[in-house]
């Protein structure tokens, strides 16, 4: 039965369904009292919706703003954009700072408006480019937008548009009169997404992107009542050409806040590692690999690094540096780094595989793997397969598998306690591998020493 609530409600069984018995109507007085209540909650929790810019100093997100940004942040709820092109199938690390900065605003009663660049994807953004971006064909372009939707929507919920709607269907007659003649070319060569590309050169198709980006945010002001443009730095000039158009067509006043383009302490660009770029996209940046580029942080960068790419409050963040500083060998602040984004971009149960793969790679027993988590090993360690009928010598196995280049290397390495089946040391009376050894029923981790590990999968 459903246990009595306040006013006279029931509480719903465990299916949503409602208990199968009679339920009064509350009178009018208890309904009263009732929306008094939620009225309390709903107050209570306006409370302590948290002040942007404030938020954002103290977490060092905060890198310029537009004068009246504050006021327009006081006066009420503010919608706002923040865009991203879809020249790739997936965004990468350096784009969870914008992902943030959205996720603050949402969190700070405001109104987040996804733009997805269907239309000025098609030319592309010189910002921050030396050279000229390859065109990417509209095919690609429309399905790398709806990709690159579904990674932001695992952090904040928003309002999606696309700037194809719009765009491409543009009357260059029209454009020009409407919105060029507000930009003198003088203007243009002030911002730094053009000045930048001088000497190397840019075509006309890339110098019109400030101008397509402007019309943008003049679109969104007039569909959505967008007020507030977030970007990088370097989006800077982009978006108060925006700003300028939107006065000089409509009267009306907008804003902008851009955010820092992150570095790590050594000068080098986030986000980029020996083997690449680090991608949200799983298919293009296992969760394992997502982890460990976490892990991996450098521990002068750990703390700036928790502020910008988590919701951990202060205390929580400086506790955790105190503890690098004090034992950095342990590095809790990089796991609770690595735990929190991989869960936020991958899913939970991705970076508990994530976390249990990597502990085993740094010595802890491997027994707790599951087959999704000895799969991922595949790809992290040697990997070979081997035919098992209940039991298997581990010299024969070694050697007769390339791990070892002979069987009386195999015997050495056992008689010196060198060779480890799992975490179980091999000696010369217990070289039978059998079946209480594999690992979900048909892997085991042979480990020569401290750190050379080679998965075997028993088909």
């Amino acid at each position: 039965m459903g246990q009595e609530l306040p006013f006279g409600l029931k509480r719903l069984n465990p299916r949503g369904k409602r208990e199968q018995q009679s339920l009064e109507v509350p009178p009018s007085s208890v309904v009263v009292r009732l929306l008094g209540h939620i009225r309390k909650i709903s107050d209570r929790f306006a409370r302590v919706k948290i002040d942007l810019l404030a938020e954002l100093e103290w977490r060092g997100l905060k890198y310029q703003h537009t004068a009246g940004l504050a006021e327009a942040l006081a006066a009420g709820q503010v919608a706002a954009y923040c865009g991203f092109d879809p020249t790739a199938d997936s965004l990468h690390v350096g784009s969870l700072v914008q992902i943030m900065g959205l996720v603050h605003l949402e969190r700070s009663g405001h109104r987040p408006v996804l733009l997805v660049g269907g239309g000025t994807g098609l030319i592309g953004d010189p910002s921050g480019k030396a050279n000229e971006r390859q065109l990417v064909d509209q095919a690609t372009i429309e399905t790398n937008a709806q990709r690159i939707a579904d990674q932001v929507r695992r952090f904040v919920t928003f309002d999606l548009v696309n700037n194809a709607e719009w765009l491409t269907s543009l009357n260059l007659v029209e454009f020009l009169r409407d919105v060029g003649k507000h930009f003198t070319v003088n203007y243009m060569l002030q911002k730094e997404s053009v000045s930048a590309r001088m000497d190397a050169g840019i075509s006309f198709t890339e110098f019109s992107y400030m101008l397509l980006q402007a019309y943008d945010f003049l679109e969104l002001h007039r569909r959505q009542g967008v007020t507030l443009q977030i970007g990088g730095s370097d989006q800077w000039g982009n978006i108060t050409a925006g700003i300028e158009l939107i006065r000089r067509t409509t009267g009306n006043e907008a804003n902008a806040l851009t955010l820092p383009l992150v570095t790590n302490s050594a000068g080098t660009k986030f986000g980029k590692t020996e083997s690449g770029t680090v991608w949200l996209d799983p298919a293009k940046t296992s969760p394992y690999q997502f982890y460990q580029f976490w892990i991996n942080i450098d521990d002068r960068d750990v703390g700036r690094y928790l502020r910008y790419f988590t919701l951990f409050d202060r205390e929580e963040i400086e506790s955790l540096e105190a503890r690098v500083a004090q034992y950095p060998e342990r590095r809790e602040a990089q796991n609770a780094l690595a735990r929190d984004v991989t869960t936020r971009v991958h899913g939970s149960d991705a970076a508990a595989s994530a976390a249990r793969v990597s502990a085993v790679l740094f010595g802890a027993s491997p027994s707790d793997l599951t087959v999704d988590d000895l799969a991922t090993l595949r790809s992290e360690m040697p990997y070979v397969t081997a035919n098992f009928d209940k039991a298997i010598d581990a010299v024969e196995l070694t050697a007769g598998h390339g791990i070892l280049a002979s069987k009386g290397e195999a015997r050495r390495l056992i008689q010196q306690g060198g060779l480890y089946v799992n975490d179980r040391r091999v000696t010369p009376e217990t070289t039978t591998i059998g079946t209480d050894d594999l690992l979900a029923g048909r892997y085991v981790i042979l480990r020569k020493g401290a750190r050379n590990r080679t998965l075997i999968e028993f088909v």
